[in-house]
């Protein structure tokens, strides 16, 4: 069973009842779910990843103590402990008293405040252009089971409303990172004859390419090894993955080096029809490393677009 199903179960089979026999009055304005680190707020989990921290368990936000205090919160979180230790053949932990749960009860405002920096969503500049592709990723992943009140959906809905300035520096500074790995680097490593350094650039150019394709589908890349998981299940580029995968488990002899250049062309063409689809750029031109500039110059925002290009990556 995936976690995201097991996590539903639950709360829909003890935790919905709890919630509506104990917190009756509560319950239209707090928010359950099943978000945050872990493969199951992806639907990426499978059999190894039952090895560690997957059980039956959700979260439960609430909103300021104004709302649902201190004492509530006590009880809540006491009534959650209480909840079945086995379902489905999987336990549940008990929540931990110094924290670094991932599921039970959390204030909505210190949960996102510790994950991006902010309690409601809005970002600053600094912080849309500095997180990580994938804590912006998982502070939008999983599913909200009920959210009567808006308190988390807004939240995610706001870290889901990228400006377009931001996602184009993003885009730009990664643009530019594949066109020196890979169109550049790579070749000029095997012509040294330093493969070690040749595969280096593969790789560099490989995890720009991953948050690339995720950020011209509005989207941020996942942590690393669910990266090709999910780039799978893009609408857009897709088709990227089969190629990356060759590029990082294959050598760098005569033959395979013929063929990853011929790849490295083939996803830098693919990248190129996107990034001209979207008006980013307006001709098809395969230097990767000039079209990072043009977009960088498409930035309507004065203070985004004279930032350092690399600022993002």
């Amino acid at each position: 069973m995936k976690g995201l199903e097991l996590s539903r179960r639950y709360y829909e089979t003890y935790g919905l009842p709890m919630l509506e026999e104990q917190f009756p009055e509560i319950l239209d304005k707090i928010a359950i779910g099943l978000t945050g680190s872990g493969s199951e707020c992806y639907g990426f989990d499978d059999e190894i990843s039952q090895d560690h921290d997957f059980e039956p368990g959700f979260c439960i936000f609430l909103p300021e103590e104004e709302v649902v205090d201190r004492k509530k919160e006590f009880e809540l979180t006491r009534a959650y402990n209480k909840l079945p230790a086995e379902f489905e053949g999987y336990k549940k932990s008990m929540l931990s008293p110094v924290g670094g749960n991932r599921h039970g009860v959390f204030r909505c405002r210190e949960y996102y405040e510790e994950r991006v920096g902010t309690p409601d969503g809005l970002l600053t500049l600094e912080q849309w252009l500095m997180l990580p592709d994938y804590v912006l990723s998982e502070a939008v992943n999983g599913e909200i089971f009920r959210d009567d009140s808006g308190l988390v959906t807004t939240v995610r809905n706001n870290l889901s409303n990228v400006p377009e300035d931001v996602l184009k520096k993003r885009i730009a500074g990664n643009v530019l990172l594949m066109g020196q790995s890979g169109q550049y680097n790579y070749e000029r490593c095997l012509k040294r004859n330093d493969t070690g350094a040749a595969q280096l650039a593969i790789n560099e150019f490989v995890l720009s390419t991953i948050k690339t394709c995720f950020l011209l589908n509005g989207k941020f890349a996942p942590y690393y090894k669910w990266s090709f998981r999910a780039i799978s299940e893009l609408d857009r580029l897709s088709e990227v993955g089969e190629f990356l995968n060759y590029l990082l488990n294959n050598g760098n002899d005569p033959e395979q080096a013929r063929i990853k250049k011929d790849m490295i062309n083939t996803v830098s063409e693919l990248v190129n029809d996107v990034l001209l689809e979207k008006g980013y750029v307006k001709e098809a031109n395969n230097d990767l490393e000039k079209q990072a500039y043009t977009i960088n110059n498409c930035i309507v925002d004065a203070e985004i677009r004279n930032l350092n290009i690399l600022i993002s990556v």
